[in-house]
């Protein structure tokens, strides 16, 4: 027997809803490794440098972009900033800055985005305190993009 009415079509409406997603409601799938199809243009600086800013861990956090450095590496201050607690991290991660030999201790970031590139799980470093003025975003997140390219003075960033 073949139902006819409103009642199919109203739980079509409601499951269509719901996966379009209601204001306050949290869906219960967790948000996917990458996102497809998303891309950014990141302008350089006066000084050539690419500084944005980025969403680590939920806050915001000014990084420059280095392709130089192996990993995200964050400031203690900007690890505290985004709730990491530096000061209970175990700083045992030798490293090399521009300042000469430091050790660093090894976070994982659950979501680096910038402008909608996200990258989730990302393997970072915090530096310890007054080892680095501001944060590196290295290749633990860029590594993981589709691409990324400088072109005409304008980092491109796919996701």
């Amino acid at each position: 027997m073949r139902r006819s009415g409103p009642l199919p079509s109203l739980g079509l409406a409601f499951l269509l809803t719901l996966s379009a997603g209601l204001p306050g409601f949290t869906p219960l799938l967790p948000e996917p490794a990458y996102q497809l199809m998303i891309m950014t243009e990141l302008k350089s600086g006066s000084n050539g440098h690419y500084v944005v800013k980025a969403e680590i861990n939920g806050r915001d956090v000014t990084v420059m972009v280095d392709t130089g450095a192996t990993a995200v590496a964050l400031s203690h201050e900007d690890a505290d900033s985004i709730g990491l607690d530096p000061d209970t991290l175990t700083y045992d991660v030798p490293v090399s800055t521009a300042n000469g030999m430091a050790k660093a201790a090894r976070v994982t970031l659950k979501k680096v985005n910038i402008d909608q590139v996200k990258v989730y799980d990302v393997d970072a470093l915090v530096m310890p305190e007054g080892a680095l003025r501001g944060s590196l975003l290295g290749m633990s997140y860029l590594g993981r993009l589709q691409s990324f390219k400088v072109q005409d003075g304008t980092l491109i960033l796919k996701n």
